[in-house]
This record gives structure tokens, C-alpha cells and sequence, in this order.
């Protein structure tokens, strides 16, 4: 039907409809003028119209159905791979709101901008209209949004990672507000691509990429940099964090939120398998989430959280049997696997894998020679619903959320940093957080092993100045409060030969054991300037093997190379002036003095 012509009303209310939704998708089909609407309903039906479309026109393309049942790969243009942090703004009226950690643009300049590219591009196209909720639908912490985009493997994968279709559309019409979503791949030009954010507007403006990250709202752009604003607005916290549940053998469970930059093993951890000797003793991993986290304060004076996503986005390469065995399981079967190799009968292939099998074509549709290109890209990607991880958690869909026991924050460091140490207040932790650094890795472009702060990994997601963030998190700490201890971790800690020293993975829980005995009070730490640290007898070490290195190192910290740390953290507090929080600069300036002493 053409767009001009169409009736505007909303499909399937009574009538009382939300008429600012309307307004704005009558404004945007002026704008971008496509040949047709279609509002999406996130139905079995409409999902398999919009496969069968994308399989005609080459979009999407059936992967061994015998092997991977409901599964297709996409392959997006070379030059649209992963997040363009250069291309990513943050639009308020004052650049200082926006602070250092943003690139900014006036508002007014923004939209002029961004709107003159959106100009007709939807010509030839179908404009479809993603109503979504991020969050179990019916939770007082979820929020939702509308997406409009011209590409259906948006609709694919936002049907995937959200609650989308007529629920969501009820809520917004109950409720009477939304994120607005704009979003065209346009001609797929990197010089014609921007990622625009209005947070005083609860406005994205996507255009010229497919990437998630770029094109899939509700996720980095909606539940990060705009949820942030939202969240300091409104008093909680939106954070790029996973959610996992430890359940110990007297079935008692804590909740633990982690930060990890991108690519450095949040779901791994997120759905971790415990050691054989922990199985058999009757400990369980849950899994929530693997990305995004929103807290808020509980009457009970703890902090409960969602995970407003309801799939998983995850990086390919690396996933495997030993990596990560319930990941693998998890997409075996309706999955968009997103630049990933295929095998000669069209099994999904990545490098690490582990299964025996070759690929016969690259990422990029050409056959597979490895001195070209690696088979999958090392950002490539499988989307899937939650609900099919072996360790998901039906905590999931509490609308409550889950309380958080214990909050870690950590990154790639292949020296300096001990494998675990506990943050001795709050104001200490939410430093830790901040100064948190880590190497960088595939999932933006740029270049690849670089150390970079990247406070509380949000660095390329925080919708505001870090400064006012900062300040945001220590408003928390106030009487009544029952907040969760915090924690810095390092799986990625280096030897003099170049190869990690902890084992990783599964063995990971042994660290999660030791936080959950210090939340509880059972458990010795050693104190040091830079936190408390277990002695290497604290944490259960049965079944593996560590080196005289790797116990020193990863158990101890070195005072000088600290020192230096802190003076590097001083300068990069400084860098955000005199909005920065002072008993944040009085905390590293105590710690330095320490160190020094």
C-alpha cells in the first residue's frame, strides 16, 4: 500500500490511540517517503513473511536445517562490521553534558544533518514499525521504545533481543511515552553513516549501517546511552553489564552484575560451567543476562535488577564445547548467525569452533583461503533468544528483578592487575570502576590490543559526561542502603612467556566463591592500598594446577607499578575537571598516598 495513502492509525487498539506515535510515523514517511508501512506485531506469521522475503532477495540465507534447525546467516557489506564510536554522538543543547568521553554535536546542527540524508531513502522500500519493550513486559523497571527502519533483518533480530509486537504497544499506550527509534541502512556508505542521540529528547537517529550495535536500538542505543540519561533522571542505573546467578549446594543463590568491555567474556561468564568437582557438590550457574543490567534501589533497601534484553547478541569466534559449551548449545537452532563462515553442507563456522569440520566459504560469500581473511569475522555474530541458554535463569522474567549481591568489574590486563581484589567501601569501588582500563578488541574499529580506560565499560555507551555518572553512582550510598560489595577482576593476566596464567572459564566460579564467602563475612582477604585481596589459600584450588608464577602474580600486587597506575588515574580524573566528584579524587589521592608510603 502506498505510504501516502495509508491509514495512520494504529493496527489493533480501540481507537484511543497514542497520537504522538502516530504523528511521528506520519512525519517520518514524509520524510523518508517508502512505498509501503507495516507495523510490526512480532508474530510467528509476520516473522516467517519476513524470512521467506529476506531468503528471496539474498538477505538471509537457510543454513543445514538438518544441523541447525530455523537458522540463517547474513552478511553484512564488508565496511559495516562493528560499532563506529567515531560516528557515534551524543546531542545536547550543552557540549559539557555530553563531557569528554562523547563526541557531541549541537541538536539543532544534528538533526539538519542527519535528517538531509534521511531524505527520500526509504523510496523503494517498506517502512516497518518495531513497538518494543525493554524488560519483562509487565516490570515496573522496563521502558520502551519504537523503532522505524527500512530493513528486516532489524525486524529479525529486534523480535529476538526485545519484547516486540502488540504487548509492548500496549504498554507504550498505557503509559503514553516511548523512545523514539530512527533508523535506514541507507547506501551502506561509511562517509554518509552517523549514530545520532538526543537524550533530553529520548531520540536515536541511526543512519548508513546495518550493525547491531548501529542499527538494532534497543540495544547499545536505547538500553545504554539513552537508558543512562533516563536512569540518572530517574534515579537508578542502566549499566553494560552482565547478570548471573550462583547457586551454592544448600540451594541458596546470589546474584552477581559484572562489567566487561565487549569481546572480553561477559557471556562466557554470564553462562559459565561450573567444575566437574563444584557439579558433583551440587553448585549451579544461572544466567539472566550476558550485556546490559538496570538496578534500582528495592524497599529493602538492596539493589534488584532486569536484564532488558530477552536474546543474546554474542561474538562468535572463541565459542566452543570448552569455551563456553552452554552458548553453543544455545544456537543450534533458531539463530541469525551475522558473518560467520559456512561449511561445505552449510553448518555456521568460526574460528575456535573446535568441531572437527573445515569451512569452505569466508564471511565475505568467497571461498575460505586463509592467508585472504579468517573464515568468520572476528566480530561476527549469533543472535538468539534467551530463553534456549540450558542455564537460563526464569529469574529472568521476575518483574522485580533479582537482588545484586556482589557487583565486579573488570578488563584485559596482561600485566599489572591480581586476578581478584574487593573494593573496601563504596566510594573505593565506584573508583575502581572508573579507573577500570582494559586492551582493546574487535568489537569497534580501530586498532586492536591498545590499553584504554574504559570506566565501568561504558566508555562507548554512557550517554552523559562520566563526571556526572560518576556522581550518579555515589548518590547511591546513602542511609539505609544495603549496597553490594564491589570487586575488580582479571582473567587475562599474562606470564613472562606470554601465556595466561589462570585457566579461566569454568574456573572462574572459584573467584565468584570467594566474593560470595565475603559478602557473607566468611571469608579472609589481605588488605592492601589497592584493595583486599585473597591469599592464595583462600580460594579453592583443588583440581588445578598453578605455576610459582602465576600464584605470585595473581595474588599479589606490585606497589610500584601501582603507583604508577594511580598517578595515570589521577590525570585521567583530572581530564573531566571540575565536575569530577571530590571524594573521588580525594579516594585516589588517599590510595597514591599509600602506595607512596
Amino acid at each position: 500500500m502506498n505510504a501516502r495513502t495509508k491509514d495512520m492509525n494504529i493496527p489493533g487498539t480501540d481507537g484511543s490511540t497514542l497520537a504522538a506515535l502516530n504523528d511521528w510515523v506520519a512525519e517520518v514517511a514524509a520524510l523518508t517517503r517508502p512505498d509501503a508501512i507495516h507495523w510490526c506485531d512480532g508474530s510467528d506469521a509476520e516473522n516467517a513473511k519476513l524470512v521467506a522475503q529476506m531468503e528471496a532477495d539474498g538477505t538471509l540465507i537457510r543454513l543445514n536445517e538438518e544441523t541447525h534447525p530455523q537458522s540463517w546467516l547474513h552478511r553484512s557489506d564488508p565496511q559495516d562490521v562493528a560499532r563506529v564510536e567515531h560516528l557515534t554522538l551524543v546531542c545536547t543543547p550543552e557540549r559539557d553534558d555530553a563531557g569528554p568521553n562523547n563526541h557531541w554535536m549541537a541538536p539543532e546542527e544534528a538533526h539538519a544533518k542527519i535528517d538531509a540524508l534521511f531524505d527520500g531513502c526509504m523510496q523503494g522500500r517498506t517502512l516497518y514499525v518495531i513497538p518494543y519493550c525493554m524488560g519483562p513486559i509487565d516490570s515496573p523497571l522496563s521502558r520502551c521504545g519504537v523503532e522505524i527502519t527500512d530493513s528486516p533483518y532489524v525486524v529479525a533480530n529486534m523480535r529476538i533481543m526485545t519484547r516486540m509486537g502488540a504487548p509492548a504497544l500496549k504498554r507504550i499506550e498505557r503509559e503514553g511515552t516511548f523512545v523514539k527509534g530512527l533508523h535506514s541502512t541507507g547506501e551502506l556508505d561509511p562517509d554518509r553513516r552517523w549514530i545520532m542521540h538526543f537524550p533530553e529528547e529520548l531520540t536515536i537517529k541511526s543512519y548508513g549501517s546495518g550493525y547491531g550495535g548501529n542499527a538494532l536500538l534497543g540495544k547499545k542505543c536505547h538500553a545504554l546511552r539513552i537508558a543512562s540519561h533516563q536512569a540518572r533522571q530517574e534515579g537508578w542505573l542502566a549499566e553494560h553489564m552482565l547478570i548471573l546467578g550462583v547457586e551454592n549446594p544448600q540451594g541458596e543463590t546470589h546474584y552477581i552484575a559484572a562489567a566487561f568491555p565487549s569481546a572480553c567474556g561477559k557471556t562466557n561468564l554470564a553462562m559459565l560451567i561450573p567444575p566437574e568437582g563444584y557439579r558433583e557438590a551440587g553448585w549451579k550457574i544461572w544466567t539472566v543476562g550476558d550485556d546490559i543490567c538496570w538496578m534500582r534501589p528495592g524497599a529493602d533497601g538492596r539493589l534488584y535488577a532486569i536484564n532488558p534484553e530477552a536474546g543474546f547478541f554474542g561474538v562468535a569466534p572463541g565459542t566452543s564445547k570448552k569455551s563456553n559449551p552452554n552458548a553453543l548449545a544455545s544456537i543450534q537452532s533458531h539463530t541469525i548467525f551475522t558473518n560467520v563462515g559456512v561449511t561445505a553442507d552449510n553448518q555456521p563456522w568460526w574460528e575456535g569452533i573446535d568441531n572437527g569440520l573445515q569451512p569452505a566459504t569466508d564471511w565475505r560469500g568467497e571461498p575460505y583461503d586463509p592467508s585472504v581473511r579468517p573464515a568468520a569475522h572476528p566480530n561476527s555474530r549469533f543472535t538468539v533468544s534467551a530463553k534456549r541458554c540450558p542455564s537460563y535463569s526464569p529469574m529472568a522474567e521476575d518483574p522485580q528483578g533479582v537482588p545484586i549481591s556482589a557487583i565486579v568489574f573488570g578488563g584485559r590486563r596482561a600485566s599489572l592487575v591480581p586476578l581478584v581484589f574487593e573494593a573496601r567501601n563504596w566510594i573505593h569501588g565506584v573508583l575502581v570502576g572508573a579507573a577500570m582500563g582494559s586492551e582493546t578488541t574487535a568489537a569497534a574499529t580501530g586498532a586492536v590490543g591498545v590499553m584504554r580506560r574504559d570506566p565501568m565499560a561504558m566508555k562507548p555507551f554512557c550517554g552523559y559526561n562520566f563526571a556526572d555518572y560518576f556522581a550518579h553512582w555515589l548518590s547511591f550510598d546513602k542511609p539505609g542502603a544495603k549496597l553490594p560489595k564491589i570487586f575488580h577482576v582479571n582473567w587475562f593476566r599474562k606470564g613472562a612467556d606470554g601465556k595466561f596464567l589462570w585457566p579461566g572459564f569454568g574456573d572462574n566460579l572459584r573467584v565468584l566463591e570467594w566474593m560470595i564467602k565475603r559478602v557473607e563475612g566468611r571469608a579472609d582477604a589481605v588488605q592492601t592500598p589497592i584493595g583486599a585481596l585473597p591469599a592464595v589459600g583462600d580460594l579453592d584450588l583443588e583440581g588445578i594446577s598453578l605455576t610459582g608464577e602465576a600464584r605470585e602474580v595473581l595474588f599479589g600486587y606490585d606497589r610500584e607499578g601501582w603507583r604508577a597506575e594511580f598517578e595515570g588515574i589521577g590525570e585521567y580524573l583530572a581530564g573531566y575537571g571540575e565536575r569530577m566528584p571530590e571524594s573521588l579524587r580525594n579516594e585516589q589521592h588517599r590510595i597514591l598516598t599509600q602506595l607512596a608510603g
